[in-house]
């Protein structure tokens, strides 16, 4: 149903606003992370059927590419699943707001096609594979996880992404909470140096190598595991629990995260507390400027953002993700409304949806 190639989604989409449309096409450009790029890919579309006037450019680059072409003032806006670092931010000279779109979650993807029993995975047999230390999946730790399941003699081929990427973000922050040592020797990041295995770009390279080399291991957004029917496993939570990612669970993980009024909403959700959490789930985030010169093009992007955290959100659990919990969406909404162009708020401070 959705492309899951690299190819820039190029669809027509609508003005929210009546003077937009009547001052000719606004045409938008954006790129970066490819974790949330079905449920974005849906939205042009809906968006378009109801309100021709805008035409919105996606490339699904991964988040690495999203930050530097949005630092390089390339797009209108990038996309990313790992927020900026404060020298990122100073790049831009803080003229940045993150604003979360929905929540997904990552998964442990694996290619056992005569294991048919859903295994479960420990955090700290994630981190072995991931570090190198356990390499077969008959190993004894792994074993403990999965009793009465008939695991193979056979070697893990542990997959990773080439690219910098906000999947490997979340991935790489969850690892990091749980394992002193993998924080100690490989630490979080949109790119790191892996201890081991074979790299793909973006989560559709990971799916495509995982599901075409017998005793792989890679780690990919729920969608894409789904969408490619590659089974992934269970993971334990901080409460003891083996879980499954699904929307209800991803919320549970977003539940509990403290967000001030002031937020920049550059917060991690991995590791929450609760029993029902998901613990390798993240918001993913556009980004736009404080401040922006062109007022028609501002005004379209805020419109086509402040439809997307109200409407869109009912497709979000369609498609896998996990809709934005209200008390963000408030806050989404105060954000929108202080972007400016010329000192001007951009949306009228009485926008209601």
């Amino acid at each position: 149903m959705y492309s899951r190639s690299f190819a820039a989604l190029a669809l027509t989409v609508a003005a929210a606003a009546t003077p937009l449309a009547a001052q000719g096409q606004v045409r938008l450009t954006g790129a970066g992370a490819t974790f949330p790029y079905p449920v974005y890919s849906r939205w042009v579309l809906e968006y378009s059927r109801a309100n021709p006037g805008i035409e919105v450019n996606y490339q699904s680059i991964g988040s690495g590419g999203g930050i530097r072409q949005f630092t390089d003032r390339t797009v209108d806006f990038g996309a990313t699943d790992g927020p900026m670092s404060d020298s990122q931010i100073a790049a831009v000279r803080g003229n940045v707001l993150h604003i979360p779109t929905v929540l997904g979650a990552v998964v442990p993807a694996y290619n056992l096609p005569e294991t048919t029993t859903r295994l479960r995975f420990t955090p700290e047999v994630l981190a072995g594979i991931f570090l190198g230390q356990i390499t077969r999946w008959n190993d004894s730790r792994i074993a403990a996880a999965n009793p009465g399941v008939s695991l193979p003699n056979q070697q893990i081929v542990v997959i990773h992404r080439s690219d910098g990427s906000g999947t490997t973000y979340v991935w790489t922050d969850y690892l990091s909470k749980i394992s002193p040592e993998w924080m100690r020797r490989v630490g979080r990041g949109t790119s790191v140096n892996w201890p081991t295995g074979l790299g793909g770009r973006g989560n559709e390279g990971v799916a495509s190598l995982v599901r075409r080399t017998p005793g792989a291991i890679g780690y990919v957004e729920l969608v894409y595991a789904e969408q490619t029917r590659i089974p992934f496993g269970l993971v334990r939570n901080r409460a003891g629990n083996f879980v499954e990612a699904s929307p209800a669970s991803t919320t549970a993980a977003a539940a509990g995260a403290q967000l001030p009024n002031d937020t920049d909403f550059r917060v991690s959700i991995t590791d929450a507390p609760g029993p029902d959490s998901y613990p390798i789930a993240s918001f993913t985030w556009i980004l736009i400027p404080r401040q922006i010169d062109d007022q028609a093009r501002g005004r379209a992007l805020l419109e086509f953002l402040w439809w997307a955290v109200h409407d869109g959100q009912r497709l979000a659990s369609q498609l896998g993700y996990a809709p934005l919990p209200q008390r963000v969406v408030r806050l989404v909404e105060q954000r929108l409304r202080s972007v400016s162009s010329g000192g001007r708020p951009l949306l009228a401070p009485t926008r209601r949806e």
